[in-house]
């Protein structure tokens, strides 16, 4: 068998795997169920911190609260996701490394909130709508996703996530489409049980990464 062939029988195993994965019901109707009580559960307990940080941005620089754009979400479907605002009006927001900002376009208010992923925080308004999942592949920029083969589009297969695999990843630092395979990784063992070992990493991370 050549090389051809033995990518070829690869990506027709990768492809079944996934397709068996979704069809759990866990996949089909549990995590939504589960996502959309947690996401309600978690704004009331953040709401007193992101009003905080809503007066913050106001009074610290120019232009609005939050920032939305649009990302590929299940089944190639574009969505607004949001974020806190971070950057100061009028510059670029999209990059493909995430890591490779110009600090001078980062507000004050912003590299905190950053720092400490706060800024993420308008997302559990996506999780409650149906745009996200708590886990699950890091949303897309459309710009890359239209460049994407047929086998890494499998990513879309699912609701993008909150956190994920990748956002753990130390291949978060590189470019977004190395991230990939870890994507496909996890949509090939999509359940509850890892979903929640994921959450738990996440916690620790964000803990060990704020704590002085």
């Amino acid at each position: 068998m050549n090389l051809t062939e033995t990518n070829h029988t690869y990506m027709k195993d990768t492809t079944e795997t996934l397709e068996i994965k979704l069809e759990s019901f866990y996949s089909k109707r549990g995590k939504y169920i589960i996502d959309f009580f947690a996401a309600l559960i978690l704004v009331l307990l953040f709401t007193p911190l992101m009003i905080l940080i809503a007066v913050l941005i106001k009074v610290s620089s120019r232009g609005p609260v939050l920032f939305s754009h649009n990302r590929v979400g299940i089944n190639n479907n574009l969505f607004l996701i949001y974020k806190f605002r971070s950057l100061h009006i009028d510059t670029p927001s999209y990059s493909e490394n995430p890591e490779s900002t110009d600090d001078q376009r980062i507000t004050s208010v912003g590299k905190w909130i950053r720092k400490t992923s706060l800024d993420e925080l308008p997302q559990l308004f996506n999780v409650i709508k149906g745009d996200m999942s708590l886990v699950g592949p890091r949303p897309e920029m459309p710009f890359l996703a239209e460049k994407y083969e047929d086998s890494e589009n499998q990513r879309h297969l699912v609701r993008p996530g909150m956190t994920g695999l990748w956002q753990l990843s130390p291949k978060r630092k590189g470019t977004i489409r190395e991230g990939i395979p870890i994507d496909l990784e996890y949509i090939k063992n999509i359940s509850l049980w890892n979903d929640f070992k994921i959450l738990l990493r996440t916690f620790k991370v964000f803990w060990d990464d704020n704590t002085y």
